[in-house]
């Protein structure tokens, strides 16, 4: 189980050790300011991207702007930013101002694709993993574009942004669910710099637990972005939260004799879950290290110009976490489909004929399990048939790539007419 969200956020608890040591721990010389235009060469630690994911796993990233201790200090001390004649005021204000609101523009550019944007791609990825019925795999673009086409022209624009507020509230409960276990027992919900397998340990079995808690609304959260707004009632947006609490208690929707109970969709969830978090988080790092050393070699040559360093400031950790999303999505596609079909199994949904773009179709599968799910569909679809809807995939991925480098373009353009 994947929502598109940040694994993580520990901002807050980085922020604060980062302060306590450099304003309390000795570090700077202590100073009093005669005006509050001295405090602006003080800030000097980029803010918090959002939606960013802290993955360091202890590390303390050095304040941006800051010389290493080793630099030598030649002539006479200076004010960074130069004063005005009688108004004290800071001409470098407005750039760091700028700097501030375009890091926190990017970051929610970066949020708003990953989440609405690509929200119809996620529809109709879902509905072709979950229809058995379909004979065109949509294995392209180009025939995923033109299906999201013939829905729209049919239904509306709400056939393809159908179930996002679910997608918001599984988000929500998978983030408070880790966050209330994490306080109540002894599981770490990040790993230290010096990690060890037992830690290690402890912290995957926090995110099981979570993704365990998290599984019906889950389920919930897929009918309504599978089923079809031919037949579909006008739900509210608390309704995932019924369904869920609901599918728990075994009341609610009527259900079919087919479906799975929860106790055997926990091994696939969890599995999927998990392994989405290990291959997110290993490819993340490694990114990471990598544009770190690139920028690292690009300081030591000297030709690193001031907008550049900007941009270092905010857009390797958006790449990194672009690139382990869709690392992960790709590797564990062919799971997805196996779990998205139990998951619908029995719930009575119907959904949209992707094959056509019109009609609906009832989804009637009688797997008993994961394991007989993969060998019928290796049987009856083939090895392309754990891939149906790859190509949705591939739209979504080139959205936010796209955004991203737009987004790259307009801060660079910002940047370079303020120095």
């Amino acid at each position: 189980m994947h929502p598109r969200r940040p694994d993580g956020f520990d901002g807050l608890g980085y922020r604060s050790g980062a302060r306590d040591e450099q304003g309390f721990g000795g570090a700077f010389p202590a100073r009093s300011f005669s005006s509050a235009s001295d405090l602006s060469h003080w800030v000097t630690t980029p803010p918090d991207i959002p939606g960013s994911r802290n993955l360091h796993w202890g590390e303390k990233s050095p304040p941006y702007g800051v010389p290493p201790p080793s630099t030598p200090l030649e002539g006479p001390a200076e004010e960074p930013f130069p004063r005005g004649g009688g108004g004290g005021s800071v001409p470098g204000q407005s750039s760091e101002q700028l700097n501030r609101f375009a890091g926190f523009g990017i970051g929610l550019a970066s949020l708003f694709t990953e989440n609405v944007l690509a929200h119809p791609c996620i529809v109709l990825r879902r509905q072709c993993q979950v229809n058995y019925h379909a004979r065109l795999y949509h294995l392209t673009p180009f025939t995923v574009i033109n299906i999201m086409y013939s829905f729209n022209k049919t239904q509306g624009p709400r056939a393809l942004w159908k179930g996002m507020g679910s997608t918001f509230i599984v988000q929500g409960v998978t983030l408070g669910a880790e966050g209330i276990i994490s306080e109540f027992t002894p599981l770490p919900r990040e790993i230290s710099h010096k990690w060890n397998p037992k830690q290690i340990g402890e912290h995957l079995l926090l995110k099981s637990l979570t993704y365990i808690v998290a599984m019906p609304f889950y389920s919930a959260s897929l009918i309504e972005t599978v089923q079809s707004e031919i037949i579909r009632d006008n739900t509210g947006i608390l309704e995932c939260i019924k369904e869920g609490i609901g599918r728990v208690i075994g009341l609610g929707v009527p259900h079919s004799k087919r479906l799975l109970p929860l106790l055997s969709l926990i091994f696939p969830t969890v599995l999927h879950g998990v392994l989405h978090y290990i291959i997110s988080s290993v490819i993340q790092k490694i990114v990471l290290l990598i544009l770190k050393r690139k920028t690292y070699n690009s300081h030591l040559a000297e030709s690193t110009s001031p907008v550049q360093s900007m941009l270092d400031a905010y857009f390797p950790e958006l790449i990194a976490n672009f690139a382990a999303s869709l690392c992960s999505d790709v590797i564990l596609y062919p799971l997805e489909t196996v779990l998205h079909r139990l998951h619908i199994q029995g719930t009575r949904t119907i959904i949209d004929n992707t094959d056509l773009g019109y009609e609906v179709l009832p989804i009637n599968t009688q797997y008993e399990g994961m394991r007989d799910c993969i060998n019928t569909i290796r049987q009856e679809e083939g090895m392309l048939g754990f891939y149906k809807g790859f190509g949705a995939v591939v739209i979504q991925y080139t959205l936010h790539a796209a955004v991203l480098q737009i987004t790259k373009i307009i801060y660079s353009t910002l940047l370079q007419n303020s120095v």
